[in-house]
Parts: structure tokens; sequence; C-alpha cells
């Protein structure tokens, strides 16, 4: 397993803020691509640097929550179109083979299944995809809340290539009893699975503390049984301090917890190496360092 580890890239938004780019909620990543798009190319860079085998568009903002339903209206397609521009550009300047996904992230708010609109989702997914299908070399569903979500980012894809490879990464709350852990949306993690299995290369989790996941990936390992198909899986944890009650996303920004360094993540991605992952990355507050880190899994 261990020679066909395919590695992600870190959290963009933070690394962004961290290099000194544009970033502030509640345009979070997407206000560099307003402001400064050679600091995204750069930041995609990064990582490839860093070992990344695929990255992941700066489109995660790009979206009415982040930019405002107006804005998004007006400039969503163009600033998606720029975001997955970059990353091939980016991609295509290393001295390697790197492929580009194309981030569908939550619409109307990460970890908020009970906000997401059904009846408004699907044209503005068709723009997100419509604009960035000639850069992306696959699709990758962030931080789905819910198996209506899921569903309709799939049919999204599916209007525009039905044999677009789509990865599916799933959220799951920070601190569910391990024999409950499930979706935010309260779905089990074998519904959610089973709802939408036929159509995707591989399962993820992402946006979540590592231990969460740790959890979620053996639910997901049970779920896909013999996995006849040969399902990839696997997780990009983030770093963030336990959200306090009332926690919303754009009133401010989770600090960084101390005890994940380069090592610690390392030494957890391991383990679910050990489980059977073999796609593993980074999302907010993971930096290029800690993918630097994960190439020693590959030796």
């Amino acid at each position: 397993m261990q020679s066909e580890i395919i590695l992600l890239d870190g959290g963009m938004g933070k690394h962004l803020e961290r290099s000194g780019a544009p970033f502030r909620q509640p345009e979070w990543s997407a206000l560099a691509l307003l402001e400064d798009p050679d600091s995204v190319r750069g930041a995609h860079t990064d990582f490839i640097v860093a070992g990344a085998d695929v990255i992941i568009t700066n489109s995660y903002g790009v979206v009415p929550f982040h930019l405002g339903d107006d804005r998004f209206a007006v400039r969503g397609r163009e600033l998606a179109t720029l975001a997955g521009r970059l990353a091939r550009e980016a991609a295509d300047a290393a001295d390697r083979p790197v492929r580009v996904a194309g981030s569908l992230p939550p619409l109307f708010g990460s970890y908020e299944p009970a906000l997401f609109r059904p009846a408004d989702a699907p044209p503005m997914y068709d723009t997100l995809v419509e604009a960035q299908a000639p850069f992306v070399d696959l699709w990758i569903a962030e931080t789905v809340s819910s198996i209506a979500e899921a569903r309709v980012i799939i049919d999204a894809v599916d209007r525009a290539n039905p044999n677009a490879e789509i990865w599916m990464s799933f959220t799951v709350p920070d601190d569910q009893p391990g024999s409950e852990v499930g979706l935010r949306s309260g779905e089990s993690i074998a519904d959610a699975v089973s709802s939408v299995e036929d159509r995707v290369a591989a399962f993820l989790f992402n946006c979540s503390p590592p231990e969460a996941i740790t959890v979620a990936l053996g639910h997901l390992h049970e779920a896909l049984g013999a996995n006849p198909r040969g399902i990839r899986y696997g997780a990009y944890a983030n770093a963030f301090v336990p959200k306090m009650p009332g926690y919303a996303a754009n009133e401010f920004v989770l600090g960084r917890r101390d005890d994940l360094t380069p090592d610690d993540y390392h030494d957890i991605c391991a383990g679910w190496m050990e489980d059977g992952a073999t796609i593993i990355g980074g999302c907010c507050q993971m930096f290029p360092e800690h993918i630097e880190a994960l190439t020693a899994l590959r030796r």
C-alpha cells in the first residue's frame, strides 16, 4: 500500500494568510483571487515542492457563503475560472506529474447541513464545474455534511461529464462518540457510502479533527466491506482548536492546536495507512511542512 500513497496538499486559506497574502472573513481564501492571484499560484507551488501529488483549486471560498449571493452571481464564474487556471499553471510548471482536483465546496456554510438549499444549489454547482472543467483532472467534493449535498454535487459533475473522476470527502462532528459517528447531518457513514459509492473513485474525510477522522475511517472501512470496485479512501484533517458552543464559520477564525506538529501528523497518518488509507493530506492549519513530513510515508 505504501507505494500507492497519494499525497494531497494542505490548507490553502491559512497558508495564504501565513504567507502574507490578502485574507479575511468572510471571503476567506477567495480574497487572494480578488486581490493577489499570484499569491495563490505561489501557494500551490509551495505544496507541490513539499511533495503533493494532487493540488486542490482555490475555489473553496468562491461560493455565496463567502462572497455573498450578489457577488457570486456577478463574479463567481470568473473567480472559479481563475482558481482553476492558477492551479493548472502551478501543476504544469512542476518537474513531475501533479494532478489538479477541482474543489466543489459547501455553498451555504461549512458544517451547516441545515442551511443547504437543494433548490438553489444545482445552478451554482454548474457554474463551479463549468468554469473549472478545462483545468482539472478530477473533482473533489469537500466538507460534505449530508447525503443531499453529495448527490447534488455528483449530478452537477455528471451534467458536464458523466465519466469524470469524483472523490467524495465528508466532514464529521468534532466530538461524537465513536459508536455513533456519522456525518454532521446525523446520517450514518454507511448510508452515505451506499448512496454514492456507485459513482465515486475515492472516499475521504476532511475539515475535522484527526481523532474524529480515525474513528470515521473505521466506519468507512466497514461500510465498504469487500470493496469490489477498489475504491480508495483516506483523509485530510484540520488542526483547529475545538469549536466553542455557538461557533459560526464567518464570525471568526479558529486558532491552531499546538499538538499537531508535522511529526505528530505523520504518525497519525501512518496509522491511517496501516488501516488501508492511500490518500492523505492536510486541511485548515496544515502547512507545507506537514505535507513534506508525509513524504516519508512513501518509503
